[in-house]
C-alpha cells in the first residue's frame, strides 16, 4: 500500500501564486517525478530537507483535545510555496514528498466517542497504525541522508519521529520539546499526551528535555514520574523563565543543548505553547513567536539535530479571516530551521 500521497508538480504549481519579477519557493521546490520511485529520488536529489505532512487529529481526540490539527498541513503548504526564493533561503533545498494517507483511519475514527472506554481503545489502535507509518517514513528519510521536517497532526506523532530516528541511527536518541505540556502521560493506549513516554519505555528515547512547561497544566503524577527517571529527563517552566524570571531564556537554551547534544536529537515544537495560536489546547499566555523562532534556529544549527516536528496547529479552529496565519507561522518556523542548517 502506498502510504504517502505524493505532491505533484501540477499541484505545487496550483498552490503557487506566481508574480512577474519574483521567484517563489514553489517555483524551485522539488517534488518526486511521476516515473520515479519515491525513495530512490529522495536519496538521489540535491535537496537536503524533506517535508511531509500528517493530516490527522485522532491522537488529539483520544487525549480529550479539540480536533482540528488535520487542517494544518494544507494551510502550511499554501504558505511555504509562496515564500520568496532568494539569497536568504532557497526553495531548491527542499523536497516536498506530500502527506501521509490518513483517509482510512480518519474515516474509521470519525464516529468514535472518546468518553466510551472501548471506543477510546479503538482510537488508540488507529494511532498505532499511524505510528508504524510515521516511524518507517522518518527512518527512510534519515537513512537517505536527508533531514525530515514534519508538519501537522497531534503530538502523538513524536513517537514515530523518535522511533524512526532511533532505527535509522541504530541507537536511542534524544529529544527537546518546546511545549506547555510534558506529553509524558501514563501508558494507557496511544494518544497525543504520551508519545514521549511510550518512546522512553520502549527504549527509543534516551534523554528528554521539556522547555517551558506551564506549571498550571502539569499534574503531580506526571511530575513524580519524571522525577523517578533521574538524570534522563529535565525541564524548565514558562513561569521560571517569563513570569518570575528566575532563569533566562538564552541561558536555558544553552543548558538544554548541553543536556541533549551528545546524541542525535529531534526538535519538537507544539504550537499550543504559543499564545492565541489556533491549536487543540489553545493558550492565552506563553512564549512569543519570536522566542519560538529563536528556539528553532538555536537548536537547528547543531550538527546532531536530526528533524523538526511542528504539531497541534489547528487553523480550522480559527475564524475564516485568520486561519491562514497558522500556516504562515509554520512556514516561518520551517524556513528558520532550514536557514539554521545552511548557515
Amino acid at each position: 500500500m502506498e502510504t504517502i500521497i505524493k505532491l505533484t508538480a501540477a499541484q505545487l504549481s496550483k498552490y503557487t501564486s506566481q508574480r512577474s519579477g519574483e521567484i517563489k519557493f514553489g517555483e524551485r521546490i522539488l517534488t518526486v517525478p511521476k516515473d520515479k520511485d519515491i525513495w530512490e529520488f529522495t536519496k538521489e536529489c540535491d535537496a537536503g530537507f524533506v517535508l511531509f505532512g500528517i493530516p490527522e487529529d485522532i491522537g488529539v481526540r483520544a487525549n480529550y483535545g479539540r480536533p482540528g490539527a488535520a487542517s494544518a498541513w494544507e494551510q502550511a503548504l499554501k504558505s511555504i510555496v509562496n515564500i520568496q526564493h532568494n539569497k536568504f533561503c532557497k526553495g531548491s533545498s527542499l523536497l516536498i514528498l506530500g502527506h501521509l494517507d490518513t483517509s482510512a483511519v480518519m474515516e474509521a475514527a470519525a464516529g468514535l466517542n472518546t468518553n466510551l472506554p472501548e471506543e477510546r481503545k479503538k482510537l488508540s489502535a488507529l494511532i498505532s497504525e499511524i505510528d508504524k507509518e510515521v516511524s518507517h517514513i522518518i527512518c527512510t528519510i534519515i537513512s537517505a541522508g536527508k533531514i525530515p521536517i514534519i508538519v501537522g497532526g497531534g503530538h502523538n506523532n513524536a513517537y514515530g519521529n523518535i522511533k524512526g530516528t532511533a532505527l535509522a541511527k541504530g541507537k536511542p536518541v534524544n529529544a527537546i520539546n518546546f511545549d506547555a505540556h510534558t506529553d509524558f502521560r501514563i501508558l494507557e493506549g496511544r494518544h497525543s499526551g504520551n508519545g514521549f513516554s511510550y518512546a522512553f519505555e520502549e527504549g527509543f528515547l534516551k534523554k528528554y528535555f521539556i522547555f517551558g512547561l506551564h506549571e498550571n497544566y502539569t499534574s503531580k503524577g506526571v511530575m513524580e514520574t519524571i522525577k523517578k527517571q533521574g538524570d534522563r529527563i529535565k525541564y524548565n517552566t514558562y513561569e521560571q523563565l517569563a513570569v518570575r524570571r528566575e532563569k533566562s531564556f538564552s541561558d536555558e537554551m544553552g543548558h538544554a543543548l548541553g543536556f541533549i547534544e551528545d546524541e542525535p536529537f529531534g526538535i519538537e515544537l507544539d504550537l499550543d505553547a504559543l499564545p492565541n495560536v489556533a491549536s487543540s489546547a489553545m493558550t492565552p499566555t506563553g512564549f512569543s513567536i519570536e522566542k519560538a523562532r529563536q528556539f528553532v534556529h538555536y537548536f537547528g544549527r547543531n550538527k546532531n539535530a536530526c528533524y523538526l516536528h511542528i504539531c497541534e496547529g489547528a487553523p480550522e479552529l480559527d475564524n475564516e479571516k485568520n486561519n491562514h496565519l497558522t500556516g504562515k507561522l509554520i512556514a516561518y518556523l520551517v524556513t528558520d530551521f532550514i536557514k539554521s542548517k545552511e548557515l
